[in-house]
């Protein structure tokens, strides 16, 4: 009976969570203010990430994912929209999804940048129809509280370097993996 009750309430969720997460992306916010909140995000990065300056001078283009939310009881889902720049100007704007099993439970937000470090992995990245981040995908994930590496350093590890950082709710655990960006129009 117990068991019965645990996988309804599983199912339960997962449906939930499946008509939620579209609900939630299909209203699209406008470019503006997704420039906005991409905004706001990098000032927190430059403030809280040692290098952040140096990071985004020595990159060909930045993804930046503002406030991130990830909902999970058993399954999570995480979504948001943000924009790339290439210089200082937005050249697309993005939705990000996934949704994953195991143990999890909680609400969270964060932010997201992605430094692409190389012309050849942001041509990739503009070229795709859907891209996902995974380990084929070649992203290294810095913690934002660890002291500055070089952009060399960087480089030499990954052509795509992702950071998370303010981090607000009650689920620990960030990760890009099986994250699905598609270019939306903002």
């Amino acid at each position: 009976m117990i068991r019965t009750t645990v996988v309804t309430l599983h199912a339960l969720f997962i449906a939930l969570a499946l008509v939620c997460l579209p609900l939630g992306t299909a209203q699209s916010k406008e470019g503006a203010q997704i420039d906005a909140d991409v905004n706001a995000a990098l000032q927190v990065f430059k403030k809280n990430v040692k290098g952040a300056d140096d990071y985004l001078k020595g990159s060909k283009g930045v993804l930046v994912m503002p406030g991130i939310k990830k909902v999970g009881l058993g399954v999570g889902v995480q979504w948001g929209e943000g924009g790339l720049r290439v210089g200082s100007k937005t050249v697309d704007y993005y939705k990000m999804q996934v949704a994953s099993v195991g143990f999890q439970a909680g609400y969270q937000d964060a932010n997201f940048v992605f430094l692409f470090l190389t012309q050849a992995a942001l041509d990739n990245f503009r070229a795709s129809g859907g891209w996902g981040a995974g380990v084929e995908s070649g992203i290294t994930i810095v913690d934002a509280s660890t002291p500055a590496l070089s952009i060399d350093t960087l480089k030499s590890k990954s052509s795509i370097v992702g950071f998370a950082f303010g981090q607000q709710g009650l689920m620990a655990g960030w990760s890009a993996k099986g994250s699905k960006f598609s270019k939306i129009h903002g």
